[in-house]
């Protein structure tokens, strides 16, 4: 948070500040009401097109510091104060301080993302003398949805899908009182006005008004529920009820992948996971996303072949008022497979359910939970998207144009960025564009976003891979068009929220499973040197054939024929994984490599730990998602094992190649001694620690490079994360991370609108501008 706060001070002081940041829709001018009737100052506040005007006077002698003080320390909780500026300002005697009626400029207004519940409305909620006592839709300037419900700006409630609920009499003078915690809180709901919830029966169609108890009784029985939360639904079952899990898990045609729990409280959670007091106080946060824990005790169906499950505490007073009769719950989002989360009837929920609770709010745009896990007590996002977008994230001076850009991310895992006057608004994830109705998605996101924050794109920057969904919606545009290699882009993403210089080079090790690179090749194990405006190659994980092709990516065993090869040709050594795969089978892989029929190359460090899962011993013939492999083989891994394998880096210039030949042969000799899988799996990840130290330490000779960053999906992997990490720091080199957003492919659209910004800000040829 910035400040500028060099003025004058005299007697019969006056001071105009204005703040920037998430100020609007998230009661900052009561708060600016009520601090300064405190401070005895007089003036007034109004929303302007960034932020918040305000100005203060007082006949005393003052510097204003208390205030300000104050105002840092106490600011509502949904608000984020990215800068504040200072004036002085003509004394002028007010007699009083006032809200002033802000009128629409031609801005960029920020909105706040839909949080959890406050504890007051909480409170309230629970109280049997309050008038909305035991009401799931009570919220205030504090809490309640935001996003998911906005349809247009100016933020108020006829832009928003509570416009067709009038206002009651009590709730209109709360609406209207500056000294009331629901002043101008735009979804203010009660018993009175609405919404309403009622129950469906999935089968016969029939509705009961309310049902919130029935309904939990009901999940207690084993049904499957459906409830409508903030962006869109939750399908819902007793997470202690294997029966119920199981059919559950045959509804959204989900064998193992691991599915999220909701409990009413900590201490129910406790007595199934282990807790680090940063975990606790993620999952107490007002943003209440998914957290991975390490597993107490397991819960049978939930996250098999796993050292971990994802728990939440309740968000809505929806979910808190179910929770209050069954304490623990499988809540997945009710999505059918590949396709995106459903945010009303009309799109198929009655399918997937026993019983559907319900109400009459509608969504307006679907939202999914955010996932994520604690490495070395920060976050490390899995998946970023109810109560985090759109949070606007800052650009350094340098870099801010006055041109709108829109950047489309890559084909997997997408969100899109957008950039106006100094910052980007990212979206929640949308999924693999590869699907139909993932793509209608990521349309309808396009023209919302655009339309919300007024945005004109007059760039449009996509991926180089020429067959990606958003490659081929950028040329159709009609916008001067700019692409930028995946892993750069991957790169460029946490450079841009670090606020690193555009001129700074780094070394950018981007680890995942697929990338479109220059040379056409599948590119995934890289070691980039990066500023803002180029790269050059330094290192990258060898070559291997991917037989057949993107089969390879869903048959671990593939992998493991590809690296026992390239480890010891075609008469490898008998390994026992491998005696699940029929002869024939394995045969016709090793032919199909050896006549070089489909199976193009890649550099993909997720297809070597897919094959190191499968020789392990700990992934299936095929995996039902994407990274299944690789999270049993980290879940296997003792973390207490400290040794590694031996590799090769080879090449007199870059960029060299790094060969992991060493690395099979040792782990067929571990495996040939009966060595414990969790011994293999801890030395194997080591390896590509100590990888990624080697190169480091050659950038650093080499270039004097001391900053390494690290990106791709790769490192949502925690053991790597935290063992490269530390080697690193104790080696004295700066790493960095994605902290707010997630190293996957999520992250793609703001490295784009960092390379567009850098491009733009440099000049292009004159002969083609965009290229």
């Amino acid at each position: 948070m910035k400040t500028n706060n060099k003025f004058k001070v005299t007697k019969g002081s006056a001071i105009s500040l204005v703040v920037f940041g998430v100020v609007q829709g998230v009661g900052f001018r009561p708060f600016i009401y009520r601090l300064a009737n405190n401070f005895s100052y007089k003036g007034w506040v109004k929303n302007i097109g960034f932020g918040v005007e305000i100005r203060l006077e007082s006949k005393e002698k003052t510097d204003f510091k208390g205030f300000l003080k104050t105002l840092r320390e106490t600011k509502p909780p949904l608000s984020k104060i990215e800068e504040i500026i200072l004036k002085p300002a003509s004394f002028r005697n007010l007699n009083n301080f006032t809200i002033k009626k802000s009128k629409l400029e031609e801005s960029f207004v920020f909105i706040s993302p839909d949080i959890s519940i406050c504890e007051n409305c909480h409170q309230e909620m629970k109280n049997p003398s309050d008038r909305r006592f035991h009401y799931p839709f009570i919220n205030c300037t504090d809490c309640g949805p935001r996003y998911t419900i906005v349809q247009s700006l100016p933020y108020d409630r006829k832009q928003t899908t509570m416009e067709s609920f009038k206002m009651c009499e009590d709730c209109a003078r709360e609406f209207e009182n500056p000294l009331d915690r629901r002043y101008h809180a735009q979804p203010i709901a009660c018993p009175v006005c609405g919404p309403f919830t009622s129950l469906v029966n999935s089968r016969t169609g029939k509705k009961k008004k309310g049902g919130i108890r029935e309904a939990a009784s009901l999940v207690k029985e084993g049904k499957i529920l459906a409830l409508k939360g903030l962006g869109g639904f939750h399908l819902i079952c007793h997470a202690l009820n294997y029966e119920a899990v199981r059919r559950l898990r045959k509804t959204k045609e989900r064998k193992v992948k691991p599915l999220a729990l909701m409990a009413l409280d900590i201490e129910t959670i406790e007595k199934f996971a282990i807790l680090t007091p940063t975990e606790k106080k993620m999952l107490l946060s007002a943003r209440r996303p998914i957290v991975l824990l390490k597993k107490k005790k397991d819960i049978k169906g939930i996250a098999p072949f796993l050292d971990e499950m994802g728990f939440m505490l309740p968000y809505t007073p929806l979910h808190y008022l179910l929770l209050e009769h069954i304490d623990l719950i499988v809540a997945t989002s009710s999505n059918k497979k590949d396709a995106p989360i459903i945010k009303d009837e009309k799109e198929g929920i009655i399918e997937l359910c026993d019983y559907i609770l319900t109400h009459n709010r509608p969504i307006y745009m679907r939202a999914d939970d955010s996932v994520l896990r604690i490495v070395k007590n920060k976050p490390l996002f899995l998946r970023r998207a109810r109560g985090y977008v759109p949070y606007p994230q800052k650009v350094s001076k340098e870099l801010e144009s006055p041109k709108h850009i829109l950047a489309l991310g890559g084909e997997l895992k997408d969100t899109i960025s957008l950039y106006k006057n100094g910052y980007v608004i990212t979206s929640q994830f949308l999924g693999d564009l590869d699907e139909y109705q993932n793509f209608k998605y990521f349309e309808e996101t396009i023209h919302h976003l655009t339309h919300l924050f007024k945005v004109k794109p007059e760039v449009v920057v996509s991926d180089k891979h020429p067959d990606f969904h958003t490659t081929r919606y950028a040329q159709k545009s009609g916008l001067p068009h700019i692409q930028v290699q995946h892993h750069f882009a991957h790169i460029l993403a946490p450079l841009l929220e670090h606020e690193i210089s555009p001129q700074k080079k780094v070394l950018g090790v981007s680890l995942d499973g697929y990338g479109y690179g220059e040379d056409g090749i599948a590119w995934g194990g890289e070691f980039l040197i990066t500023n803002y405006s180029s790269y050059k190659r330094f290192a990258h994980f060898k070559y291997v054939p991917l037989p057949g092709g993107d089969l390879a990516s869903k048959q671990p065993w593939r992998m493991a024929v590809s690296y026992l090869m390239d480890a010891y040709g075609s008469k490898f050594p008998r390994v026992k994984s491998m005696e699940k795969v029929y002869k024939n089978k394995i045969d016709g892989v090793i032919s199909m490599i050896k006549q070089k029929i489909n199976s193009p190359l890649s550099s993909s460090c997720g297809r070597l730990f897919d094959a190191v899962s499968y020789l392990a011993g700990v992934s299936p013939l095929e995996t039902e998602f994407e990274a299944e492999a690789p999270m049993r083989l980290e879940s296997a891994a003792n973390i207490d094992v400290k040794e590694s394998y031996g590799f090769s880096v080879n090449g007199d210039l870059p960029p060299f190649q790094i060969s992991f030949i060493r690395t099979i042969q040792s782990i067929l000799k571990d495996l040939e001694q009966k060595t414990p899988t969790a011994y293999i799996s801890a030395r194997f990840h080591n390896t590509i620690a100590q990888v990624i130290v080697n190169v480091a330490e050659r950038a650093r000779k080499d270039l004097n490079i001391d900053t390494v960053v690290f990106v791709g999906g790769v490192f949502l992997n925690k053991i790597l994360l935290q063992r490269a990490t530390d080697l690193l720091e104790q080696k004295k080199f700066k790493v960095l991370r994605p902290m707010n957003y997630s190293p996957n492919d999520e992250s793609i659209s703001i490295g784009q609108i960092a390379y567009a910004l850098n491009k733009i800000k440099g000049g292009f040829d004159k002969s083609n501008p965009y290229r």
